[in-house]
């Protein structure tokens, strides 16, 4: 007999087909889908079907034509799923970084190399989401932006949290053997502090720089232009 508890792969989209393609209620269609009945009220009235291209259960092999039978004789029968969808499973890698975080990462990879060195490159590579090939290419110094590599911490570039980093480091330690006291703890966290405030400071000086420069530009551009278009400093030949 067939699961009652496996729903449909995409149960939005197969909502959306069966509210535009059969007579089923709509509460036959939220259980079938599990969905809440007011998703299946809203696609009803078009406010958010429009978000999704319907899915044939049936072509898909998850109801028999039967059961929809069925299903659109009694109001009160409850769908079964002819078989489940095929669960595809992912494995445990690397964790997915956003884009406009990623060009930050090694950078975050020279700063764990430097100060935890006890971390191996497995944990390295889950907790910041990076290979292998890159970690050894920072240690080695041949990767192919070596020269523009800084390390920074890797919390302050928001690729882990503290939580995360702090249990990595934790459990390196003990493997390797590593007792830290708790005022090497206090030290440490003193370090941390100090240098999260100094590279947010060192941002907010870039970002004033560049306002700074910016402003001037847009100055000298007026200025030439109330002068008749020759920019400041210019000796032009009579």
């Amino acid at each position: 007999m067939a699961d009652t508890s496996v729903k449909p792969l995409m149960p939005h989209a197969t909502a959306s087909w069966l509210v535009d393609n059969t007579g089923l209620s709509f509460e036959q269609i939220a259980e079938f889908c599990g969905l809440h009945i007011l998703e299946v009220q809203a696609m009803a009235d078009d406010l958010a079907s429009s978000k999704y291209t319907g899915r044939d259960p049936i072509q898909a092999g998850e109801l028999t034509q039967e059961e929809l039978d069925k299903g659109q004789a009694d109001p009160d029968y409850s769908l079964i799923i002819a078989k489940g969808p095929e669960q595809k499973h992912r494995t445990k890698g690397p964790r997915y970084t956003p884009v406009s975080k990623r060009q930050d990462k090694p950078d975050g990879i020279a700063w764990l190399l430097r100060n935890h060195p006890e971390i191996s490159d497995g944990q390295v590579s889950k907790l910041i989401g990076t290979t292998r090939n890159t970690i050894n290419a920072i240690r080695d110094r041949s990767h192919w932006n070596i020269a523009n590599i800084q390390p920074k911490d890797p919390v302050t570039l928001g690729l882990c949290s503290q939580r995360d980093l702090d249990a990595v480091v934790a459990k390196a330690a003990k493997r390797a053997g590593i007792a830290t006291s708790d005022n090497e703890d206090s030290r440490l966290g003193g370090d941390r502090a100090a240098m999260i405030e100094q590279l947010q400071a060192e941002r907010a000086a870039e970002r004033q720089a560049a306002e700074d420069a910016l402003k001037q530009a847009e100055e000298e551009a007026m200025t030439a232009k109330l002068l008749g278009g020759e920019p400041l400093g210019s000796n032009p030949e009579n």
